[in-house]
């Protein structure tokens, strides 16, 4: 092997629209109903966070000892959340399971830093289940990292900004 074929790939070697198409490929996933393919965008050690929002209408700090929406301190904990919703064994969970469509706008390179991109990006998700369709919408912030060749994401923030939600909400509404 040369050196070049061991050098890690940069982020800077992944244009904008290659970022775009990777984030529009895992809101299809989700719109698909694609568990499976859904979770090959996630690094084994991702974190998945929805914060939220306080008495003082500010956001939670630390998942680990205040009020999240959601959280998944690893990939394990969003396969476990995918295993509940393929086998029914959720009481978030019934079928039909509800139809969505994300919509994806406003998406910013915040940084590139080695083979790190970090990414900010607004969605609406339509959902449509029992004869009704709700709305969800909100800030996303990912770190996507490019070490495999691949992007993966490594860090999952998501800021549900309706948090006023008439029942529970789960991954395919974010």
């Amino acid at each position: 092997m040369t050196t070049a074929m061991l050098e890690r790939p940069a982020a800077s070697t992944i244009s904008f629209e290659e970022i775009q198409a990777f984030l529009f490929a895992e809101a299809r996933a989700l719109d698909d109903r694609d568990w499976d393919t859904w979770l090959t965008f996630y690094h084994k050690d991702c974190p998945f966070w929805m914060p939220a929002w306080d008495d003082y209408d500010t956001l939670t700090e630390d998942p680990q000892n205040e009020m999240s929406l959601m959280y998944y301190p690893n990939k394990q904990g969003i396969e476990d959340r995918v295993f509940r919703i393929k086998t029914d064994r959720s009481s978030a969970t019934s079928l039909p399971e509800p139809r969505t469509n994300h919509y994806l706008s406003g998406i910013e390179i915040l940084g590139r830093d080695g083979t790190q991109i970090k990414l900010r990006f607004n969605w609406q998700t339509l959902s449509y289940r029992y004869g009704a369709t709700d709305q969800h919408w909100g800030t996303s912030f990912y770190t996507i990292d490019m070490a495999s060749g691949r992007p993966l994401i490594t860090d999952k923030k998501v800021v549900l900004k309706n948090d006023h939600i008439h029942h529970v909400i789960d991954v395919y509404h974010i």
